[in-house]
């Protein structure tokens, strides 16, 4: 791939695995497969993404990046404000969205992986239903109490520590809003063995 080679929705789902390899290798090869696309094309399109992220220094920077990556949005919605959703699918999950958070003169405010509308949202009560790749941010946010963010590591990473409804403490991680794994929560163990 050359830097003037077309940058679009395949070479995107490539930035999203790419982030998500260092969490479950074995489910981003899987996804390779079903996109028939090698570890070094994964490499050299998060390569590519972040070659553009470092060129472009204006605050709607980031946004033009995802539009022209994307295209034009399946759905765009006001949020609150004077904030905008803009959402796109994305083939190897058609059950999400892409979802972008954009706010005054295009800057992001967020973006990550949510429910498509009209999708049924996996049923979140104990520690054994966080299953990687299951579920969203969103979704363990709204389905557990005393929920709390830790700082994350980039824009794409996101750690949640949350109260489970037997008063376990749980925690865990996300890529692009989707869950990775659990972790031990603040000053405890992992609920799971599988984390």
């Amino acid at each position: 791939m050359t830097p003037a080679a077309p940058f679009g929705p395949y070479e995107f789902q490539l930035v999203l695995l790419r982030r998500m390899a260092d969490h479950q290798p074995g489910l981003v090869e899987e996804a390779l497969r079903e996109l028939d696309a090698t570890r070094t094309e994964m490499r050299e399109a998060n390569k590519r993404w972040q070659a553009r992220a470092h060129a472009r220094p204006s605050a709607s920077g980031e946004f033009e990046r995802y539009r022209q990556a994307l295209g034009e949005p399946e759905a765009r919605h006001p949020v609150r404000g004077d904030s905008e959703a803009w959402s796109w699918p994305v083939p190897l999950w058609p059950e999400l969205r892409f979802t972008v958070l954009v706010g005054p003169r295009r800057a992001v405010w967020s973006r990550s992986l949510t429910r498509a509308p009209g999708a049924a949202a996996p049923d979140l009560r104990t520690a054994d239903d966080l299953r990687p790749w299951r579920c969203t941010i969103d979704e363990v946010w709204r389905a557990f109490r005393e929920v709390e963010a830790r700082e994350g590591v980039s824009p794409a990473l996101a750690r949640l520590d949350f109260t489970l409804a037997d008063g376990g403490r749980g925690a865990a991680e996300f890529a692009w809003g989707l869950l990775q794994r659990q972790v031990p929560p603040l000053g405890g163990r992992a609920a799971t063995p599988w984390a």
